[in-house]
């Protein structure tokens, strides 16, 4: 089992993975590290404001939301914080359709507000209220 990771910004995710490491690579909004169980298995997560973030603390990388292999055969769940393998409980199948219900809901709201605030009135109306603060 991989107990604690430290960060490693690249430019690109490397073919081998050291454990231990989360490696991101920001230009392509993307994370990857092997499996904390120990499994070996290339873990790889999409950041964004939909996705995962990874915050660098003082004491090592903080990766949310928590990390759930559900598609893996060790189904392991963990939480990377302040560099550390924080072990989650297993979800059962309802949890897990009920988990990526929940993700689909996020996205949706947060492209719709996005789509909102591109309209031209929208746009023109918070440049107004900017201009007269």
């Amino acid at each position: 089992m991989i107990e604690s990771f430290r960060l490693n910004r690249v430019q690109y995710i490397p073919k081998a993975l050291e454990p231990g490491v989360l490696y991101v690579a920001a230009e392509f909004d993307i994370a990857a590290h092997l499996c904390a169980c120990g499994c070996g298995t290339k873990v790889t997560t999409p950041l964004g404001p939909t996705e995962w973030q990874v915050n660098d603390t003082g004491h090592g990388p903080t990766v949310v939301p928590s990390i759930g292999n559900w598609q893996l055969p060790c189904r392991s769940h963990y939480v990377i914080t302040g560099g550390k393998t924080l072990w989650a409980g297993q979800w059962s199948e309802a949890q897990i359709k009920a988990g990526r219900s929940a993700e689909q809901r996020r996205r949706a709201i947060h492209y719709a507000a996005r789509a909102h605030d591109r309209k031209w009135w929208v746009r023109l109306g918070k440049w107004l209220r900017g201009i007269f603060r």
